[in-house]
């Protein structure tokens, strides 16, 4: 607690991935998250609460829908985008109107935000538009030291990050998918939500870049992957639904899970491997193109474009 009351910056885990945390009410604090970061000053970041009774704290309109998904889903991977109280700083929010909320479902996260009492802010813990942390060692590889204090609560149990709900506009717009598909959101409801927009508000993890490896990452479509990965196998990394084939010569080749919620849970983990393979390029199978794996689409994409 002390850290965090001084300016200080806490990584900590939740159930999607590793947060860096400062005390969101410090205007100072926050700034540090962006310098440590390299993150855009314009891209808000999330504030994760431990109590669905501080949301009137960080929102001035608290609609309906948003008091439905957060009986149903927090503590848990939903981000609720909601119209920022007066006094919610700029620096959390891009200078938006808006502000990202949410109650972590990790028994760490919680018990940090329950005895802080108040708003962590708290973004992945990793340099901006890499791949997101899952265990405490990748966030020490990655900030080292000029991250106060890493709380290590094991790997992740999900593996990538929250399904963000706008309900600043009235009707729902899913901002960015997660564990927590548009169905369930529609279920809840009682009215499917709508996609992204040109209007929508600026989100966490919605760059066209952004998830990415430090080596080129090509997707593959499933019914070229055999023509499009024979011949030449030196200096590749691989992630493919398949075993490698005989006498292939890749820098390293990983055989993913068909189970989403698996290969989500091990997704940045294995881009993580590949990339300290010592590999010159990473070629991954796409995925199949239904609900079920539609966050895991979004992140390669963004992953690919990085």
């Amino acid at each position: 607690m002390a850290i965090l009351r001084r300016g200080g910056l806490v990584a900590f885990p939740t159930e999607t991935v590793y947060g860096l945390g400062a005390d969101a009410s410090n205007p100072a604090a926050v700034a540090r998250i962006y310098k440590v970061k390299g993150r855009p000053a314009g891209h808000p970041v999330i504030v994760h609460i431990g109590d669905v009774g501080q949301l009137v704290r960080w929102a001035r309109e608290i609609p309906e829908a948003a008091t439905k998904l957060a009986a149903r889903f927090w503590p848990g991977p939903l981000t609720l985008v909601l119209r920022r109280a007066p006094g919610v700083g700029s620096q959390l929010t891009g200078g938006q109107d808006t502000v990202g909320l949410r109650i972590p479902g990790h028994p760490v996260a919680l018990r940090l935000l329950r005895e802080f009492d108040g708003g962590i802010a708290a973004p992945s813990a990793n340099r901006f538009g890499r791949i997101s942390p899952t265990t405490a060692e990748h966030v020490r590889m990655d900030l080292g030291s000029e991250v106060d204090l890493v709380l290590d609560g094991g790997a992740c149990e999900i593996g990538i990050e929250s399904t963000i709900v706008d309900l600043s506009r009235g009707r729902p717009v899913l901002l960015r998918p997660g564990r927590i598909a548009a169905g369930e959101i529609a279920a809840t409801l009682g009215v499917a939500p709508l996609s992204r927009d040109s209007d929508a508000p600026r989100a966490p993890g919605t760059l066209a870049a952004h998830y990415a490896p430090r080596q080129p990452l090509r997707l593959i479509e499933s019914d070229r992957w055999e023509r499009s990965v024979r011949g030449i196998s030196h200096g590749r990394g691989v992630l493919s639904f398949r075993s490698p084939p005989e006498g292939d010569l890749s820098t390293m080749w990983i055989e993913a899970s068909r189970q989403p919620n698996q290969y989500g849970h091990d997704l940045y983990a294995h881009l993580r491997a590949l990339d300290s393979s010592g590999c010159d390029r990473i070629l991954v199978e796409e995925p199949p193109a239904t609900a079920d794996w539609a966050a895991i689409r979004d992140r390669l994409g963004r992953a690919r474009s990085g």
